[in-house]
């Protein structure tokens, strides 16, 4: 096993990454690009673990063995931070802590690493805080961004990275990924990884929860029983409790675990009434996780019409003929039946509409039922 092993359908970058790690100079900023699904942050993690791999062989670097791979691969080591917003952006103070962090010397490993997750989620503002550290970086220090285009980061920032471009990997590479890291079974798996389009990480819920595949089908359903906009105005409000209904059910084993690992940090009691400092902490992590909660089911809705959209995407390939394979297979018959109803135009105008849905709610504070009704209307 190395760091390598989960950067499935990804050859290239692999090579690009391997290459960097064991050579004699190295490029100070790094951009990861890619859609959601394709790993780029976990790219990212592999290369930040090679950079610090304790082995001494450079052609071994990435190991996954040693205690610095399996540290950073954890996220628990002292010189790699890794930044992930559960807000909609990530503030200008928190930019500031980052430059300050970078310009510390690692204390154990070769390199201080900064990994910002979320470099398309900071305003420009923000992201001038950090243009300086990128451009004349200390001597020890690695940044590393993340975003799923180089379009989403600044040109003055993208200009001073070396690129690194990640592609969905193929559902077959996916599949084989869950077999042989999960234990999955390979029918379910194949099932899974296709459901999901080469997303990983979905990939990886729909195979474990039987009732994550039942409401994504549910879900993928909705369009044939839309017989006018009362049915459109019904689909808009199950649309909203099944995004709803996924975040809970992701986040709630999630925020259980990190509740018993403060309390077990902390040394809590196990019975009776907590003292007032460690009271504090709790209401700290509590409210964290609610504003955690706000972002999941926004980011829930935009997977639940992105597995909406799979629907009209397969309409559309057996409207042109085409031989892609389609994404919800076992509706085949449905599909078709559906497809001969009208044009590829009408599908085109469809698609459209989910979009600039999934744009509302991603990019503006708008009410989420309202936009799915006025969306669901114009799939009538």
């Amino acid at each position: 096993m190395t760091v390598w092993d989960d950067l499935q359908g990804q050859p290239a970058v692999v090579a690009q990454l391997q290459q960097a790690a064991t050579g004699d100079s190295l490029t100070h900023a790094w951009l990861f690009t890619g859609p959601p699904g394709s790993g780029r942050s976990n790219a990212a993690k592999a290369f930040a673990a090679a950079l610090n791999c304790d082995q001494d062989d450079v052609s071994r670097r990435g190991c996954g063995e040693c205690h610095a791979c399996r540290t950073i691969l954890g996220e628990t080591h002292a010189d790699v931070v890794f930044v992930r917003t559960e807000k909609v952006t990530i503030t200008i103070d928190e930019a500031r802590e980052l430059v300050s962090t970078a310009g510390n010397r690692p204390s154990s490993g070769r390199w201080r690493i900064i990994v910002v997750e979320d470099a398309d989620r900071m305003a420009e503002r923000t992201t001038n805080v950090l243009l300086k550290a990128i451009e004349e970086p200390t001597p020890r220090t690695v940044w590393m961004l993340c975003a799923p285009s180089p379009a989403d980061v600044l040109v003055t920032i993208r200009s001073r990275c070396r690129a690194v471009a990640l592609r969905l990997p193929p559902a077959a590479d996916v599949a084989a990924l869950l077999v042989s890291r999960d234990g999955v079974d390979p029918a379910v798996a194949e099932s899974a990884a296709r459901a999901a389009q080469s997303h990983v990480g979905i990939a990886r819920r729909l195979a474990r929860d039987a009732e994550a595949r039942q409401r994504r089908l549910q879900t993928v359903r909705f369009p044939l029983g839309l017989r006018g906009i009362t049915a459109a105005v019904m689909m808009a409000d199950k649309l909203v409790k099944i995004a709803t209904e996924e975040a809970n059910s992701s986040n709630e084993e999630r925020d259980a675990a990190e509740k018993a690992a403060l309390l077990a940090t902390l040394g809590a009691p196990e019975t009776g009434t907590l003292p007032p400092a460690m009271r504090s902490q709790v209401k700290q992590l509590e409210d964290d996780q609610k504003r955690r909660a706000k972002r999941s089911i926004t980011d829930s809705l935009d997977r639940t019409l992105t597995d909406l959209l799979s629907f009209y995407r397969d309409v559309l390939i057996i409207q042109m003929g085409n031989s892609v394979e389609l994404v919800n297979v076992e509706l085949r018959s449905e599909l078709e039946d559906f497809a001969g109803r009208s044009g590829p135009e009408v599908t085109l105008a469809r698609m459209d509409a989910i979009n600039k849905a999934r744009k509302r709610i991603t990019t503006t504070n708008v009410a989420p039922l309202l936009t799915i009704e006025a969306m669901a209307a114009g799939l009538v």
